[in-house]
């Protein structure tokens, strides 16, 4: 678990993708801590090493059969239980898989805000009805899914989504699917997001 402390009355727990705690996942806690967040990241694969982005058959696969979506969920309620009494408020912020795993955390009462990234499981959880602000990124070009069909239907709650140009990933500047001005974007946005929820 990467865990930076600023001593501030907000933390914010950060969700991983199917490759673990990754370089990607470092900078980003770093980007966030650098705003006086307290940040928690939790490695839900529970082993040291990280997949690299040519194993992604074997990533998702992993992640799949020894993490999934359910027991992912189930470590984040723990989590948020343990120091529900040690700040004043919590956001999670996932990235594809963890995005997934945030937007089914939104029901939780002590949750102030979800952010999620390409979170494409989102689709099968999609009724669900967030207790607190959402903001959602997808990537105009996905290939698993129909990104136009799922927005139509979670537009139909309170939540925030936003489309970008690019591919899944366009966030991580260690892919091949990055893009820059999207990223930048989308950083921006979910910034103004925490600084408006901010008490």
């Amino acid at each position: 678990m990467l865990h930076i402390q600023n001593n501030s009355d907000t933390v914010i727990i950060v969700l991983h993708e199917i490759y673990g705690l990754n370089q990607h996942m470092h900078d980003f806690c770093d980007l966030l801590a650098e705003q006086r967040f307290d940040v928690i990241c939790p490695n839900l694969l529970e082993r040291k090493l990280v997949f690299d982005y040519s194993e992604e058959e074997a990533a998702y696969r992993h992640y799949r059969e020894q993490v999934g979506f359910t027991c992912a969920h189930h470590t984040i309620k723990a989590i948020l239980s343990d120091m529900a009494d040690a700040y004043k408020q919590t956001f999670i912020i996932g990235f594809s898989a963890g995005a997934t795993v945030a937007w089914m955390c939104s029901e939780e009462e002590c949750v102030d805000g979800i952010v999620g990234f390409y979170g494409s499981r989102i689709r099968n959880y999609s009724e669900l009805v967030p207790q607190c602000p959402v903001l959602l990124f997808f990537a105009q070009e996905e290939r698993s899914f129909d990104v136009d069909e799922l927005i139509s239907i979670l537009k139909a709650k309170p939540i925030d989504i936003h489309t970008f140009s690019g591919k899944h990933g366009f966030c991580d500047s260690y892919t091949s699917n990055y893009d820059v001005e999207s990223a930048d974007k989308a950083f921006s946005i979910m910034n103004d997001f925490l600084r408006s929820m901010k008490c």
